[in-house]
């Protein structure tokens, strides 16, 4: 099966410096512009199947990516890290240069990247027996980005957390990847 991976849109939270985790936000007006930029990229391009994460944000990027008329599956597998009672803090507070602090140890009353792992192989081992030869799409955020990086490039958590294209601002109209069963 063959995923094409989709970053969703910058939101209000985004620009703010806020870490929305599991909460919702809305595009900002940057971020649907640049919504709208990528669709005029990727509009010819076909998919077997449309999946994101169930959060607003997701949803509304994908709305505008593939255009709301197109069938999409949400699926809460595809969420954000959750934060838990940093949901809706600075980011600066906890993530930067500490993230690897809740690779296998939960964010206080949140979860760890371990289970988004989890979660994000359970998605993959249901979407490829739907698709097995096929071309899906994910619409969904950093935490599960940095997991398909872990389950299917064979890095470490470590490894993910640190290339992270959002580091260098390396952004890039959908990253693809391969899978078939773990």
């Amino acid at each position: 099966m063959k995923i094409t991976y989709f970053s969703h849109s910058i939101t209000k939270d985004n620009e703010n410096g806020i870490a929305t985790g599991w909460l919702d936000s809305s595009l900002s007006a940057e971020g649907i512009r640049r919504a709208e930029d990528l669709h005029e990229r990727i509009k010819h391009r076909t998919f077997d199947a449309i999946y994101t994460s169930d959060l607003k944000r997701a949803i509304e990027s994908a709305d505008i990516f593939f255009g709301k008329h197109i069938s999409k599956n949400a699926d809460q597998r595809l969420r954000e890290c959750n934060y838990g009672s940093f949901d809706g803090t600075p980011a600066l507070d906890f993530k930067k240069g500490r993230e690897q602090e809740y690779i296998d140890i939960p964010y206080p009353d949140g979860e760890s990247y371990l289970d988004v792992e989890l979660r994000i192989k359970d998605f993959l081992n249901d979407a490829v027996k739907k698709y097995p030869n096929g071309h899906i799409a994910i619409v969904a955020h950093q935490a599960p980005q940095l997991a398909l990086e872990v389950l299917l490039n064979r890095k470490t958590w470590k490894q993910s957390i640190e290339t992270d294209w959002r580091k260098t601002q390396a952004w890039q109209p959908g990253w693809e990847y391969t899978f078939s069963v773990l």
